[in-house]
C-alpha cells in the first residue's frame, strides 16, 4: 500500500566536486564511486525505486558525461538531467533551476554520498506519512548520531517528542544527524533573486521558526564521505546480509 501524499520526484544532488573523497573522485565523480559493487548514486535511486518514486531529476556539473551515461541504463525511476556543467549553482541554486519541473508539489531531497540498510518499514513511506504540510515546511529523515556508519562530526539536530528539529549549537554534540534525504515545499525557493546559494540555511530558518521536523531512521545509516568509510559501509552491509 502507498502512503498518502507520496511525492512523485526526488532532486537528487550529484553536481558536486567530491573533494573529501580524493584521490578516487580526481577520475570517478563521487557519485559512481561503488560500494559494494554498486554505484552510490544507485544505491539511493534504488531506495526512491522500490518506493514508488516515479522520477528523479539529477543535477550534474563534476565530471557530468560520466553520470549522464551511466544513469542511461536506469529504468526507474524516470531520470531528468538539469545540467550545471556551465556553472555549479550549489544545492538551493540547483533546486531554483529545476522549479518548472517540480509543478508546485513538495519533493524528496537526496543526497549522493550517503544511503541505509532498510529496516523492517519502508523509510520513504514513512517520511510520507509522517509529512503535514499544515505543521511543516520541510521534513528531513534523521539517523541516530552514534549508530550510525562513516559520521566523522557531532550531529546536527536535537529532536523533541512532536519530531521537531532544532539546530546543534557549536561545541554541542547533537543526537541526529541529517541523513540526506528529506521532503520540502518548493515555494521556499520562489524568491530567490540568486542562482547560487546553498540549503542549508533553508534548514535552519525553517527550525527557527518551528517548522522543521525529523523523522528517525529505521535501520542503519551509511555516510560514505571519504575513501576510509568505504569499507566501513561495505563491512556494515556485510554484517546486515550474514
Amino acid at each position: 500500500m502507498m502512503p498518502r501524499a507520496l511525492p512523485d520526484t526526488a532532486m537528487v544532488f550529484a553536481a558536486g566536486l567530491g573533494t573529501r573523497m580524493r584521490p578516487i573522485s580526481d577520475t570517478i565523480p563521487k557519485p559512481l564511486v561503488k560500494v559494494a559493487g554498486k554505484a552510490l548514486i544507485d544505491h539511493a535511486l534504488d531506495l526512491f525505486a522500490r518506493a514508488g518514486v516515479a522520477r528523479a531529476i539529477v543535477n550534474v556539473h563534476y565530471l557530468a558525461d560520466q553520470i549522464e551515461a551511466h544513469l542511461q541504463e536506469r529504468s526507474a525511476p524516470e531520470i531528468v538531467i538539469s545540467d550545471e556543467r556551465a556553472r555549479l549553482l550549489d544545492q538551493g541554486g540547483g533546486i531554483a533551476k529545476v522549479l518548472p519541473e517540480l509543478g508546485g508539489r513538495p519533493f524528496f531531497l537526496c543526497n549522493t554520498d550517503a544511503f541505509w540498510i532498510e529496516g523492517p518499514l519502508n523509510n520513504l513511506h514513512r517520511l510520507a506519512d509522517f509529512w503535514d504540510p499544515a505543521r511543516m515546511d520541510i521534513l528531513l529523515l534523521v539517523a541516530a548520531t552514534s549508530a550510525s556508519v562513516g559520521v566523522d562530526w557531532q550531529g546536527d539536530f536535537h529532536m523533541d517528542p512532536q519530531g521537531r528539529l532544532t539546530r546543534r549549537a557549536e561545541g554541542d554534540v547533537a543526537p541526529f544527524v541529517y541523513s540526506g534525504v528529506g521532503i520540502i515545499k518548493p515555494e521556499l525557493f520562489a524568491d530567490q533573486a540568486q542562482d547560487v546559494f546553498k540549503l542549508a540555511p533553508f534548514f535552519f530558518e525553517a527550525a527557527e521558526k518551528g517548522r522543521l521536523f525529523g523523522l528517525r531512521l529505521d535501520g542503519t545509516w551509511l555516510h560514505v564521505g571519504t575513501p576510509e568509510a568505504i569499507a566501513d559501509a561495505e563491512a556494515a552491509i556485510a554484517l546486515s546480509t550474514e
